[in-house]
C-alpha cells in the first residue's frame, strides 16, 4: 500500500491547513512569512502563494527582501518555519496566501 503523503497534493492540503490555522489570528498587524531553512542561510520568505506540479514538486512565490521570488522544491526537501512578519502596509487590508491548483490558469 503506497504512502498517503507522498504526493505533491497531499503535501498541498497539509501545508495549506497549517498555513490557514496560522492565518486565522485577528492580529491585524502581521502576517504568515516563511523562513525557509533548507539552504546554506535562513532565507526569510514572504509567500503570496502556494500551489503544486503533479506529482511531487511544490511552488511557492512571493518575495525575499522585496524582491520577487519563486521556489519550487520536490516535498522530500520541505523544510520551513512559519513565522509572524510585520506588515508592510497596514493601511490595506490583510492578505491571506492564495493556494492554487495545477489546473488552474
Amino acid at each position: 500500500m503506497p504512502n498517503l503523503y507522498t504526493w505533491s497534493d497531499t503535501q498541498f492540503e497539509l501545508i495549506k491547513k497549517y498555513i490557514e490555522e496560522f492565518e486565522a489570528s485577528p492580529d491585524t498587524e502581521h502576517e504568515v512569512g516563511v523562513m525557509l531553512t533548507n539552504f546554506a542561510q535562513s532565507i526569510l520568505m514572504q509567500v503570496t502563494e502556494i500551489g503544486y506540479e503533479k506529482s511531487v514538486m511544490l511552488v511557492f512565490k512571493g518575495f525575499v527582501d522585496g524582491k520577487a521570488a519563486n521556489l519550487i522544491q520536490h516535498i522530500n526537501q520541505l523544510n520551513f518555519l512559519f513565522i509572524s512578519m510585520d506588515r508592510q502596509e497596514l493601511e490595506k487590508p490583510k492578505v491571506k496566501i492564495g493556494f492554487r491548483m495545477p489546473d488552474e490558469d
